[in-house]
């Protein structure tokens, strides 16, 4: 889930107006963009790049591709992502939101079947500084992203530039930074994410922004409690009220798990230090 600078990546949506801006600000960062996918310009170039019928198409042109980022709408979000996975895609990243839930659960199964990851729904994508992104992420700010040791989780892409952005004003960089999304149904948890920095050889820290909301916080406790880097944490929504929804559409407490108080509860108790403040971060990474 940690992209490379030699991962062959797909865009499906290049053409339109969001595909092509990130288009370009991921081919100026050096992210290795081998294909668009738009049925309706096969053939042609945009952006200096070639445009295919499909990532099927692509993959067989072009030898293989590892990694797929969707700006696709929702509705037409499940046959692109099968068209994805069935080229073989190993990586595939979801930046689209509001996709009906029957689609999302058959997405997942597609994925699962195949040994595609998929990063999302709802992510703003994924970000290794000095190498490569894929998103919506502004990797290519350099007041908020620089090569570093410590990796960073997060549902939202905008906590998450916060944190990066502090986390540079301490002199800490960023050996990656994982946006899981925002969905209720997310094909990486964030145990998964904690398994994937552990497993990377640049990253010492983790930092992971938690929201109320789901349990996948507390259901990485086990995770955490078998690592060997330390993890700082900042849950937002202390003070949302019980069985409103916040934000994301994972971000509804129901009952006591899923809280502030469960969050915060269940990652002290294997040693994550829990901080108040997006702030308080880095402080807490000296500790």
């Amino acid at each position: 889930m940690i992209v490379r600078k030699g991962d062959r990546v797909v865009v499906q949506g290049m053409t339109g107006r969001q595909g092509s801006f990130w288009t370009e600000k991921m081919l100026g960062y050096g992210t290795r963009i081998v294909g668009g996918v738009n049925p309706k310009r096969a053939g042609e170039m945009h952006g200096g790049v070639p445009v295919f019928a499909s990532v099927r198409d692509a993959a067989q042109k072009l030898g293989g591709v590892d990694v797929s980022v969707m700006f696709i709408p929702p509705a037409a979000a499940l046959a692109a992502a099968e068209d994805a996975i069935g080229a073989g895609v190993k990586l595939l990243v979801v930046l689209t939101e509001h996709i009906p839930s029957r689609d999302v659960m058959r997405m997942h199964a597609l994925a699962g079947a195949a040994g595609c990851r998929i990063v999302g729904p709802n992510t703003a994508g994924l970000v290794t500084p000095g190498e490569a992104f894929v998103g919506i992420m502004p990797a290519f700010n350099p007041r908020i992203f620089r090569p570093g040791n410590v990796g960073v989780i997060s549902r939202s892409g905008s906590l998450g530039t916060l944190i990066c952005l502090n986390l540079l004003d301490a002199g800490r960089g960023q050996s990656a930074f994982i946006g899981i999304g925002g969905d209720p149904m997310l094909g990486t948890t964030v145990a998964d994410a904690l398994k994937g920095l552990e497993a990377d050889k640049k990253t010492q820290a983790v930092v992971l922004v938690g929201e109320i909301g789901g349990s996948m916080e507390e259901d990485a406790a086990a995770t955490i409690k078998a690592m060997r880097k330390p993890v700082v944490s900042f849950i937002a929504g202390r003070a949302s009220p019980p069985g409103k929804k916040m934000g994301h559409a994972g971000a509804i407490v129901m009952g006591n798990r899923g809280s502030y108080a469960s969050k915060r509860s269940a990652l002290e108790s294997v040693g994550v230090r829990v901080v108040d403040t997006p702030a308080a971060v880095s402080d807490a990474l000296r500790l």
